[in-house]
């Protein structure tokens, strides 16, 4: 059984093909852009989500549905570089980061929780299988993680690189699965998420990681109140800034106007996209594992919080650990 779902794109424009030979690692082509999201009516959803399923949904939730959203519209773009050639994944999951302690040296550490098929799932089921893997990373429960952590802990500082190289070779470029020997299947998936607002920052681009392939990374500000234009007339609405790292060997603006395209659609108009909450008509209805009222985000205590509206800081470590190099 491989590692990945892999199916070789054969059909290259001519830019993809000189792209390729001008870049031979995901060390130097990357680019950047931004983007920034209207969101009122996504927090309007948002509440009337938590109201009637008892799930407490953040916009790490949603970013996930939205983000495999995404590559749906742009299949090309869930792709990773095989022997200098481009190959197509069949699935998509999309990898979060996770704040954890560690409970042998007590230090902060960073982790990360990957859900694959997210455009194949409601939010309920997003919000519910994200808060599993966020409690067996915490707790360090997670025997596979828990695995790779405990190895990377023992390898002398001067073979990390030479470790990093290998095993991403060996699970990537020759596309073997190496769970057996403690590796995890596919774990950054095909796109990677962080969130730089809990970090009280306005705007970061994160790097790409050349060991984990993953073509493109998005970084999540803070919601805050500005002025916004509309219908000709200025108020204060509630924004959200993006900022995008992508490989131009797989990547260009064609696929960067797609990811603008798709995910205004879903936060700009959440009830036409997402779940439809009319099918949640009481909460009770929903049968929980857990108690709601404590769903994490990748990272931190609650969420996505809206600055200055009270609600806990939110979730994901910023840039570097797990998947960003």
């Amino acid at each position: 059984m491989p590692n990945l779902n892999l199916v070789q794109k054969t059909d290259l424009s001519s830019f993809r093909r000189i792209a390729i030979g001008t870049w031979k690692t995901a060390y130097d082509p990357s680019v950047y852009g931004s983007m920034t999201l209207h969101m009122d009516e996504a927090m309007r959803y948002m509440a009337e989500f938590r109201e009637k399923t008892g799930r407490r949904l953040t916009l790490t939730h949603m970013m996930a549905k939205a983000v495999a959203g995404v590559l749906v519209a742009a299949p090309d773009a869930n792709a990773i570089m095989r022997w200098n050639r481009i190959y197509l994944r069949k699935d998509i999951g999309v990898f979060f980061q996770v704040a954890m302690e560690d409970k042998d040296t007590g230090q902060l550490d960073l982790s990360g929780a990957t859900i694959h098929d997210a455009e194949k799932k409601s939010l309920v089921e997003i919000v519910d299988e994200f808060k599993t893997q966020v409690e067996k990373v915490r707790t360090q429960k997670d025997e596979q993680l828990e695995g790779t952590r405990s190895m990377f802990k023992k390898i002398p500082y001067l073979l990390l690189n030479l470790v990093l190289n290998t095993i991403g070779f060996l699970t990537y470029t020759l596309n073997l699965d190496l769970r057996r020997f403690g590796i995890p299947q596919d774990p950054f998936g095909s796109v990677m998420v962080t969130n730089v607002g809990s970090l009280g920052l306005e705007a970061a681009y994160v790097p790409l990681d050349p060991y984990s392939r993953v073509p493109l990374l998005i970084a999540t500000g803070a919601v805050n109140e500005e002025p916004v234009v509309e219908d000709g007339e200025i108020r204060v609405g509630k924004v959200m800034r993006l900022f995008a790292t992508f490989d131009h060997r797989i990547l260009d603006g064609t696929h960067a106007a797609t990811m603008s395209k798709v995910l205004k659609e879903w936060f700009h108009d959440p009830y036409g996209h997402f779940d439809d909450l009319s099918a949640y008509a009481e909460a009770e209805e929903i049968p929980a594992a857990d108690a709601p009222t404590e769903e994490p985000a990748a990272g931190g205590e609650e969420g996505q919080a809206v600055a200055g509206e009270g609600e806990p800081a939110p979730s994901e470590p910023a840039e570097g650990g797990a998947g960003e190099g």
